[in-house]
């Protein structure tokens, strides 16, 4: 067994930190039961600042230059949920946007101009200009619609649908669903390989993570990690995919056997679970604990156990890599160019200001399915 434990500890090192070497930025961590943001440095493993945010804080997406975070409040039963803008510069909430109901998830474009919402009750997924901070199109997807993730070439969103047990394919080019893909029962988040090639889905009910290949949007292979899996992340190599199951262990899959090829013990049930950007540590929430977790993945030890808000429970990218710029992208907001000025001032701005927008498209909420349902998940997952 520690002839096991040992090779898993060289392969995840080797394998995880096979990538480029970045500046430790910051983790942004949502936690329910404070209604608060916090930000927690990767450099000193130390929280540098809380900062109240909305109703009931879940998904989180960082832009690509790393000046903004959006956060996505679930908001009361019968309310809308919104997005809380905020300047990391300063570390307060610059705009607040009203989008569906029960939103959880959110992703953003790879050149950072289009953030994606996904809505739970309302079965649709916001789509807003940054630039504008307008939403600008709504797609109807599949059942309670959690997690979801943009393709790097930015032409594709995947959205899992927890109650249809699909993924739903979206074309960015006209915000309208051009594929719709069976994985298995409850599929709550989803993350793509750098390189584009693969979408990994966590199956809750089934214990289980779907493979997807891109090319034909069919699922490829379906991987037992056990538990009930729910977030999941890529390193940054792309070699490896890090999975939390909620019970006391990280499941690691190889991207190149699409396998199982280890574990990383972990005190407490996992929940959510992101890695750096050199790809050498874990930051891990747990259902026992209101704390973020630091594992370093040279010796699978955990490292740092430091306390945040109540309830951290992510569903994102959570923590901050800034990937090479497209070039010639036109990039908004939170991107680094075309600043608005606005960081300075809190604005309030509506689901339904879509003529303020850029004319991708509209869809047509449905808020008001299976109120029931909507009561139920919020008592039992808290989301």
């Amino acid at each position: 067994m520690r002839h096991l434990k040992m090779g898993l500890m060289v392969m995840v090192f080797v394998l995880g930190a096979a990538s480029v070497a970045f500046a430790a930025p910051f983790a942004y961590v949502p936690n329910i039961g404070s209604n608060t943001l916090t930000v927690f440095d990767l450099a000193t493993n130390a929280v540098v600042a809380t900062i109240p945010v909305g109703l009931y804080p879940v998904g989180v997406a960082i832009s690509p230059d790393l000046t903004r975070v959006y956060v996505v409040n679930q908001g009361g039963y019968g309310w809308p949920g919104t997005i809380s803008v905020i300047s990391t510069a300063t570390n307060t909430v610059i705009a607040t946007i009203a989008v569906g109901m029960a939103a959880i998830g959110a992703a953003l474009s790879p050149d950072g101009r289009f953030l994606y919402v996904t809505n739970q009750l309302s079965g649709t997924v916001t789509v807003i200009d940054t630039l504008t901070l307008a939403v600008v199109a709504t797609v109807p997807v599949g059942w309670w619609p959690m997690g979801v993730v943009v393709s790097p070439d930015g032409k594709f969103v995947y959205v899992a649908n927890r109650d249809s047990f699909t993924v739903s394919v979206i074309s960015t080019a006209t915000s309208t669903v051009v594929a719709t893909i069976w994985v298995g029962r409850y599929p709550t988040d989803v993350t793509v390989t750098p390189n584009g090639a693969f979408i990994y889905v966590t199956n809750m009910l089934d214990g289980s993570v779907s493979v997807i290949s891109t090319a034909t949007n069919a699922v490829i292979a379906t991987i037992l990690v056990g538990g009930s899996p729910y977030g999941i992340v890529v390193n940054p190599a792309g070699t490896l995919v890090y999975v939390a199951t909620q019970t006391g262990t990280i499941a690691v899959i190889s991207t190149a056997t699409q396998t199982l090829v280890g574990t990383i013990p972990v005190a407490g049930a996992t929940r959510s679970v992101g890695v750096s950007p050199d790809g050498t540590r874990l930051y891990v929430t747990t259902l026992a604990t209101n704390a973020l977790l630091v594992i370093d993945l040279g010796t699978l030890a955990t490292v740092a156990t430091v306390p945040v808000g109540l309830t951290p429970s992510i569903l994102g990218a959570f923590i901050g890599i800034p990937p090479a710029a497209p070039v010639g992208s036109p990039v908004a907001p939170g991107s680094g160019v075309g600043q608005r000025g606005d960081d300075d001032q809190n604005v309030e701005v509506g689901e339904h200001d879509q003529d303020r927008g850029r004319g991708r498209g509209q869809g047509q909420d449905t808020d008001e399915r299976e109120k029931g349902e909507a009561e139920r998940s919020h008592r039992e997952t808290g989301e």
